[in-house]
């Protein structure tokens, strides 16, 4: 399953997702990506996305951990 974390600065979805790429180094580091939304003009609004797969219950405890410290959140793909 793909997993969206979703955070509202670039800095902190970079940060997490070199974190991930730290804990989980069979997975990789997670693409850090800009949200898109058909139609939005002001791109200083979207949010910045860290995809993430391959993590199984117990890793998600601990990912969720993370993207709390960030206040980010979580979404399934």
């Amino acid at each position: 399953m793909k997993y969206l974390l979703v955070f509202a600065e670039r800095d902190d979805a970079e940060e997490v997702a070199e974190t991930l790429g730290e804990w989980f180094p069979e997975l990789g580091v997670p693409r850090v990506v800009r949200e898109t939304l058909a139609g939005e003009d002001d791109a200083e609004d979207a949010q910045w996305l860290v995809v993430v797969e391959g993590l199984d219950a117990g890793r998600l405890a601990k990912v969720d951990e993370l993207i709390e410290r960030y206040d980010g959140w979580r979404e399934a793909e």
